[in-house]
């Protein structure tokens, strides 16, 4: 006989001729000459020297073992204290009862959505997130989910987790905010043949996901070819400077023949409008002359006026001057003062009278 100790927190397997004989627990014991006694920590799991059954078979040792057995598409958690110690795969496993208070969860990774009641700090452990698919929605967007391609259900704003399996899972996401498309630099010919380039705009909202997404391949492209159609078709039905004086009448035709289209790919346009009317080079040489021309003929009709009005003030005067004597002098005087500031140097002779003589000579320089 010889003597074995088990020390607290351990668990000794006795063996002799390779077969299984008992388990001993803390304390002294005795054991026979030739058996070997295998110790085991109680605070990790158990692994058999040979087939758990055959050590199963003793209740003894049966009663003191957690039992765990994990199956095909399964996992299992175990913790301790609160504290995800061990993964568990597909196996059969054995944990020692008593000295820890252990805590086994099995999880179906067969399922779509992993369950709620997993605390989120255990979801970003290390050993646990190669199992999980995480899918994050912003709080400005609505995700739409597809199962194998087959929607499921819309998403609002918020964090997803699937477990990943053998299931294709999609999420497909839209901005719900106000949104703004640019139609810029779209080349036109209105009903006068004249080349423009035109930049558009539209402000725009997705009011149905599933519409938008599912019906629909590409919306954004849609609704950028539809406004460009529209914007085409209308700009045609104008000249040139119809559409340079109906720029907003032109945006609201646009916004109310997109409204149905709209719909149709889900979503809403708030608003539109003509941003740029912009000539092409050889136009806008064309529309310098004109309004060149425009404004010669402008300042031409401005000083016709100026004329005529002048003409008519010196009609009036005339005959004022005709039927008082006096106002012809003094007007007569005016201009003799207005010639005398031009003329340097007048001489005068002692003959007749001074003012006879100055009108003489101002009659021979007339």
């Amino acid at each position: 006989m010889k003597r074995v100790r088990i020390n607290a927190g351990k668990v000794g397997l006795v063996f002799k001729n390779g077969d299984y004989r008992k388990v001993l627990t803390q304390g002294n014991h005795w054991v026979g000459l030739g058996a070997i006694v295998h110790t085991y920590d109680m605070t990790i799991s158990f692994t058999p020297p040979i087939a758990l059954d055959i050590l199963l078979e003793d209740e003894r040792l049966f009663n003191m073992l957690h039992l765990i057995e994990v199956k095909d598409g399964e996992i299992c958690l175990v913790s301790t204290n609160g504290k995800l110690r061990h993964l568990l795969t597909a196996s059969r496993y054995a944990f020692w009862k008593g000295l820890l208070d252990f805590d086994f969860v099995k999880l179906n990774l067969n399922e779509l959505e992993v369950p709620k009641s997993i605390d989120k700090a255990l979801l970003a452990h290390v050993s646990l997130r190669p199992y999980i698919r995480t899918f994050e929605v912003a709080a400005f967007e609505k995700g739409v989910l597809l199962v194998d391609d087959v929607y499921v259900k819309t998403l609002d704003s918020g964090t997803y987790h699937f477990w990943k399996n053998n299931t294709t899972i999609k999420v497909l996401k839209v901005d719900m905010r106000q949104l703004q498309l640019e139609i810029s630099g779209q080349e036109l010919l209105t009903k006068d043949k004249a080349a423009i380039r035109i930049n558009f705009y539209t402000q725009y909202k997705v009011i149905d996901i599933e519409r938008a997404l599912l019906d629909n391949k590409d919306y954004e492209k849609q609704l950028y070819i539809a406004m460009q159609l529209v914007l085409r078709a209308y700009i045609g039905t104008y000249t040139l400077d119809e559409l340079l004086e109906r720029k907003e009448s032109i945006a609201e035709a646009v916004f109310s023949d997109i409204e149905t289209t709209a719909t149709q790919l889900g979503v809403r346009v708030l608003n539109c409008g003509i941003r740029d009317v912009i000539l092409t080079g050889e136009m806008k040489d064309i529309m310098n002359q004109v309004l060149v021309a425009q404004k010669r003929a402008q300042a031409n009709i401005i000083t016709r006026r100026e004329e005529t009005a002048s003409t008519r003030s010196l009609l009036n005067t005339a005959k004022l001057m005709e039927e008082n004597a006096m106002l012809y002098t003094l007007k007569e005087m005016e201009y003799v003062e207005k010639i005398a500031d031009k003329i340097g140097e007048i001489s005068v002779s002692g003959n007749g009278g001074l003012v006879k003589q100055l009108k003489e000579i101002f009659a021979v320089s007339k």
